[in-house]
């Protein structure tokens, strides 16, 4: 993956990447980079080869060697440069904050052990998700994972066909609903 821009944006993309993919390779060009980036990238330095910095300016032969590209520069002029050129590549391209020069939206994902929640606005609001994402975040208790490994050995347990396991789980969570 590679990210071009390593402002507020840069960041922003990078985090939702590490969250949602934690074994994504995560190349970022930019000239200068923002504290909290470098921060970031210095927590993940021991994972070899995870995330390569190149401290420049993008340049279209960037865009070689990479399958998803994001551009998340505060500059339109860059931003669509990189849109451009991963469209001649053949890949896939997210311009940051620019719903039609996207072919694919970033999400937020909220993160509960084995549980992922994603968000999406299809472009419409990213803020709104992120709020979405933080108030579930606040809702979700922490111990989420452990009730999904208890309803896990719950589910292993059952007998019977698959109607049956399916009424009894669905009784069994009822609960958490109500």
């Amino acid at each position: 993956m590679l990210i071009v821009g390593a402002g507020e944006v840069g960041l922003e993309k990078m985090q939702f990447i590490l969250k949602s993919s934690p074994d994504a390779h995560i190349t970022i060009i930019a000239p200068w980079q923002k504290e909290e980036l470098l921060n970031l990238i210095e927590r993940h330095k021991n994972d070899l080869g995870r995330i390569e910095l190149v401290s420049r300016k993008f340049q279209s032969s960037d865009i070689i060697g990479h399958d998803l590209i994001i551009a998340a520069t505060n500059l339109p002029e860059v931003n669509h440069q990189v849109y451009t050129s991963a469209k001649y590549h053949g890949k896939l391209v997210n311009v940051a904050d620019t719903p039609d020069l996207c072919d694919f939206y970033m999400g937020s994902i909220v993160t509960r052990g084995s549980l992922k929640v994603a968000i999406s606005t299809n472009g419409k609001s990213p803020t709104f998700a992120k709020r979405f994402r933080q108030v579930l975040e606040e809702i979700l208790p922490h111990d989420t994972d452990d009730l999904l490994r208890n309803l896990k050995v719950i589910r292993d347990r059952l007998k019977g066909g698959f109607e049956y396991k399916v009424k009894e789980l669905n009784r069994i969570t009822s609960t958490l609903v109500n």
